[in-house]
């Protein structure tokens, strides 16, 4: 069966369909939730969109209490799940978008919208792969379950509650991360340092930066009571010596001083330049003392110039997984204090509790305190292991690349199964663009990546 060409004679139906889901603005909203729509209405209408293509298709389809929901095809006892997202992350300034966040504009072969490449153009792609095995009338032995989940950008939610009412999967995959396959996926936890010590009359009076802790703030601001004489000057001088952008302005008798920052996804922190850190860092010039200057100095010494932690020991590295880092994503401070929410990614074998008491320990000296808010376990399948094996070879079937499998710092659904991997859909040599500006996904990636879940449920399934 040569899946690569009955894709590409479907890739205007692809596209068409694509664009509609893209066009749905399905950003969590908390202050929008009900209980018939508990993530607000983008994420339910992205949902409701996925589950009437699966009736149009007279799949068995399955709405969870509009959290979650799948599409189902075959026969048997076993299950084959792939887990989808169509949730995405709030497109952040749309000044700094070339095309708008939430149209789909096609230009020189890449569709570009938020969600593009994480999740909604990899969940298609798998979408139409489960047509055209349908549609070929192949014999299965499992049941294909295609599980949509609206809830993945803000702590998996949704297809937790989900499985309380579901059957796990026998073996599945997510398509939502890297090619050839993704075997390891570190832990992800949420930190919470908040400061001990109330804010009296001083200069700071507020400091806000960051959306979701899972990216990477691309904006800071900050408010001061008082400022010295040359702080123009030598903002202008940070600025530069940072290569950075930002704006000071004098509002009544308080400074507003704005920086830009670049943002991108909390599992790589590197690849993007974290507003909320920089202006720390300048404001350590500023401010001398009081509770505004311990925040200031401490998100400096911790997260200015290292993502991975060491000054507080959290620093830890294995070659399955690579390093821990930290991203701080949610950085404010104001008459409560300062409160810098992180998200910790760790390697599969960190020591976690031991780590952590001896950070608790370290921290009784630190004018801030640490919860842990909330811990996911590292997920991990051997590379001998059967899914493992079947899933690459048949991506290195449609691409002649035989690339080692890989370890990620983001969290995929397939950490929820039992046994599930993360397979694609970004090619080996791609730039990650996901929780960027300009998100894309360059549409012959998205046919072939078509072809191979076309054939992976093939090959899964009827065994």
């Amino acid at each position: 069966m040569d899946w690569y060409k009955l894709a590409k004679n479907r890739e205007e139906e692809l596209i068409g369909e694509l664009r509609e889901l893209l066009q749905i603005e399905s950003v969590l909203e908390e202050e929008k939730a009900t209980p018939d729509a508990p993530f607000g209405p983008g994420p339910l209408a992205a949902l409701q969109f996925m589950l009437e293509k699966g009736r149009e298709q007279n799949m068995t389809v399955k709405n969870i209490d509009n959290m979650a929901g799948h599409i189902e095809m075959g026969q048997g006892e076993e299950l084959l799940g792939i887990l989808c997202h169509v949730d995405v992350v709030p497109a952040g300034d749309s000044s700094t978008w070339t095309y708008p966040p939430f149209k789909g504009e096609i230009v020189d072969g890449k569709l570009y919208a938020r969600g593009a490449i994480d999740d909604k153009g990899p969940t298609m792609a798998a979408w139409l792969a489960m047509k055209l095995v349908k549609d070929a009338g192949i014999q299965l032995n499992k049941r294909v379950r295609l599980i949509v989940g609206s809830d993945e950008e803000s702590g998996f939610r949704c297809v937790d509650h989900y499985f309380e009412k579901e059957e796990m999967p026998t073996i599945g995959f997510a398509p939502d991360a890297d090619f050839p396959l993704i075997n390891a996926e570190k832990g992800i936890a949420h930190l919470v340092f908040s400061q001990k010590q109330a804010p009296e009359e001083e200069n700071l009076f507020s400091f806000t930066a960051g959306k979701r802790i899972n990216m990477v703030p691309e904006t800071a601001i900050a408010v001061l009571n008082r400022a010295s004489g040359n702080i123009g000057l030598k903002f202008q001088n940070f600025l530069s010596e940072n290569n950075a952008e930002g704006t000071l302005n004098l509002e009544g008798d308080r400074y507003i001083i704005t920086v830009k920052g670049k943002s991108a996804h909390a599992m790589e922190p590197e690849k993007g330049c974290n507003a909320a850190v920089l202006l720390a860092k300048f404001l350590t010039t500023e401010l001398k003392v009081g509770a505004g200057a311990q925040f200031v100095q401490f998100v400096t010494d911790v997260f200015y110039g290292d993502h991975t932690g060491k000054a507080l020991g959290f620093n830890y590295f294995d070659a399955m997984s690579g390093e821990t880092t930290l991203n701080p994503g949610l950085v404010s401070f104001g008459e409560k204090g300062g409160v810098i929410e992180v998200s910790m990614r760790y390697s599969v074998t960190y020591p976690f509790e031991e780590k952590m008491t001896d950070i608790q320990q370290l921290m009784t000296t630190k004018p801030f305190v640490l919860d842990v808010a909330g811990d996911s376990k590292p997920h991990y399948v051997p590379e001998d292991d059967e899914l493992v094996q079947t899933l690459l070879s048949v991506y290195q079937k449609h691409t002649k690349d035989f690339s080692k499998v890989l370890s990620t710092g983001g969290g995929t659904y397939a950490r929820v199964m039992k046994k599930g991997v993360a397979f694609g859909m970004l090619y080996p040599g791609e730039p990650d663009v996901a929780h960027q500006a300009d998100e894309y996904v360059v549409l012959e990636n998205l046919i072939k990546a078509a072809a191979i879940y076309a054939e992976a449920i093939v090959k899964l399934a009827s065994k």
